[in-house]
């Protein structure tokens, strides 16, 4: 069904995110607003903003009320939005956990959020319910959980929950009326890379503040979305569930990662977010798909890529392709890059963005020569997720954009980048000291982060303040770059750790991808297929071996691998070696491989 055009009137712009999603349930309330993979469930805007009604009434029902906070642990589904809606329609704050969270984390979050409420899914409540144990021990008290699918006893079942009747004195209108722009939107709870997560309040001003950067690349009721990453991650959060609650638009969850390829051929999306893993494993899933088409085909391929990165170079760099270059990607665009895009299921995206780390310069070059605006953006979740953004008018491979509408950035006197503006965080939770720490009076929030900003204005980022390697002879270098410039290197390397601190070289620990490593495997008819059977293979080695070596050729001589090990296991986000988002805890994994390091120095 057809999403209904925005009416000809003036749009006033919300000051809360309620008052935006009842604008989108009275202007588009016949078009879906969500829906699983394959379509099995659909939910119109009408029926959203029905539903939000009956499990608002129903957590009122249950005590909730203004000021509360509710836990929310479920997969990508439908009942994500439809719940988390819910509970700012009450007044109270909803806030996403990992699924992958231990129960002493879980008991954690609780107890600094507050919450007496966790809706969760019937797969996770034995987890839940270890947790709420465990809170009680630190002297916080769960009091319900409400489980969306199958619930087992002692627990509430949503249906249930949305057949209840309004309590006294609760109503509907009125509640979600009064919740003002600065009560708290959502607690997001960071990575933890150095200790304990930290509760990021964030308030309706701070994302309404922060959308504007919409202006840039637009948004309405055709958007269509697909929602895959975790919902305790700012960005998605921003992406496949406020933008459509402030624009409009279509969300298609998908629970399965595996699942994501046949969403984009079935979805087509016309905004995509992916974290810089995500698209190197398209980039070398790409590639092994190239290397196994036949000679002919396989060298058109290689041709129209390359030319397409010819264009995004030029783009890049701010100058104009000559007259033969732009024949020749008029014809790659013709025969390759637009039927490749459409195979995909790319061939509609408007914006496509990267974020969280950096995203390798190469795959970010390879997809722009595809001809997809992929726009890497920066930012953290106390600044509501993003500060700047490579906006698709211009976008400058190697840097993190230019500011966004409303946000200050600047360098403070050793590099590191201090933002400020309405999008910066309330503050961390119940932690003023380290609010004050991270906020400045000014109303500079300190990122931890060491940029530059070139000529024109965009910001770079070098690494983390506290992450840069120090070598033996005093030299400072970037451990992020190292490993970036491997992993655009070398396709099968997964996971990458440069080491290097008061040492006299670097050395590397390689994890590698399972999927790409067996398409590899497959491709040359390696019978090997576990992790662990593949670190050893002679083949996948002298590949890996063969990256190592190009890496080191783009790497200045003392930033060069000596020596590396590749392991034979995989490393899973929310494990010891990766936090939930993927990013490296580096003082658990030199701990963990100790004897592998010293291995590599002695």
């Amino acid at each position: 069904m057809a999403s209904p055009t925005i009416p000809a009137v003036e749009r006033v712009r919300p000051d809360t995110l309620c008052a935006a999603f009842q604008a989108n349930v009275a202007r588009y309330a016949d078009a879906v607003a969500l829906r699983t993979l394959g379509g099995g469930q659909t939910i119109t805007w009408r029926e959203y903003g029905e539903r939000v009604r009956a499990i608002a009434t129903g957590l009122a029902a249950l005590g909730v009320r203004s000021g509360d906070t509710v836990a929310l642990m479920l997969t990508n589904r439908p009942e994500f939005h439809l719940c988390d809606t819910a509970v700012l329609h009450a007044g109270a704050t909803p806030f996403s956990v990992y699924n992958t969270n231990p129960v002493d984390l879980l008991a954690y979050q609780f107890g600094n959020a507050g919450n007496r409420t966790v809706i969760c899914e019937s797969q996770f409540v034995s987890r839940i319910l270890d947790a709420v144990a465990e809170a009680a021990t630190q002297g916080h008290r769960v009091e319900r959980v409400i489980v969306v699918d199958e619930a087992p006893a002692g627990t509430v079942a949503l249906a249930a929950l949305e057949s209840s009747t309004a309590p006294a004195g609760f109503d509907f209108e009125s509640t979600w009326r009064a919740v003002r722009p600065d009560d708290l939107l959502t607690i997001v709870y960071t990575s933890g890379t150095t200790g304990p997560p930290k509760g990021v309040e964030l308030t309706h001003t701070n994302f309404l503040e922060n959308s504007r950067v919409i202006d840039q690349f637009g948004g309405g009721p055709d958007d269509r979305v697909i929602s895959y990453l975790p919902d305790a991650h700012a960005a998605n959060r921003w992406f496949a569930h406020y933008l459509t609650m402030l624009e409009g638009g279509r969300i298609t969850t998908v629970a399965d990662f595996t699942q994501v390829a046949a969403a984009l051929a079935e979805v087509r999306p016309t905004v995509f977010l992916g974290v810089p893993r995500v698209w190197v494993k398209v980039k070398g899933a790409l590639e092994e798909r190239f290397a196994a088409e036949r000679p002919p085909r396989r060298t058109l391929v290689r041709w129209a890529v390359g030319i397409g990165r010819i264009r995004a170079r030029a783009a890049s760099d701010g100058r104009a392709l000559g007259f033969t270059e732009r024949i020749q990607h008029s014809v790659a665009e013709r025969l390759v890059l637009r039927p490749l895009r459409a195979r995909l299921g790319f061939d509609r995206v408007r914006v496509a963005v990267t974020g969280s780390v950096a995203i390798p310069p190469d795959v970010h070059e390879f997809f722009l020569g595809m001809g997809l605006p992929l726009c890497e953006g920066y930012g953290m979740t106390e600044c509501t997720a993003g500060a700047t953004l490579n906006g698709p008018a211009r976008i400058k491979i190697g840097t993190v954009g230019t500011p966004l509408p409303g946000a200050e950035v600047r360098l403070a006197a050793d590099g590191e980048v201090l933002i400020r503006g309405k999008m910066v965080m309330r503050g961390y939770r119940d932690d003023p000291a380290e609010t004050a720490e991270t906020v400045d009076a000014d109303g500079w929030l300190h990122t931890g982060d060491i940029g530059s900003f070139d000529a024109d204005g965009y910001l770079s980022i070098v690494d983390r303040k506290k992450e840069l390697i120090i070598n033996a002879a005093g030299k400072n270098m970037s451990p992020a770059n190292i490993e970036n410039t491997i992993i655009e290197n070398c396709p099968l390397a997964g996971a990458v750790v440069a080491i290097g601190e008061q040492r006299p070289f670097n050395t590397a620990l390689i994890c590698l991808d399972p999927d790409l490593a067996a398409a590899f495997a497959r491709r040359i008819g390696l019978a090997a297929a576990s992790p662990t059977e593949l670190g050893t293979a002679p083949a996948v080695l002298a590949e890996i071996e063969r990256g190592v070596a190009a890496a080191n050729g783009k790497l200045s001589r003392v930033e060069q691998i000596k020596k590396y090990v590749v392991l034979g296991e995989v490393w899973e986000p929310g494990g010891d070696c990766l936090t939930a988002t993927g990013k490296l805890r580096r003082a658990p994994i030199a701990s963990r491989y100790t004897d592998t390091i010293e291995a590599m120095y002695s």
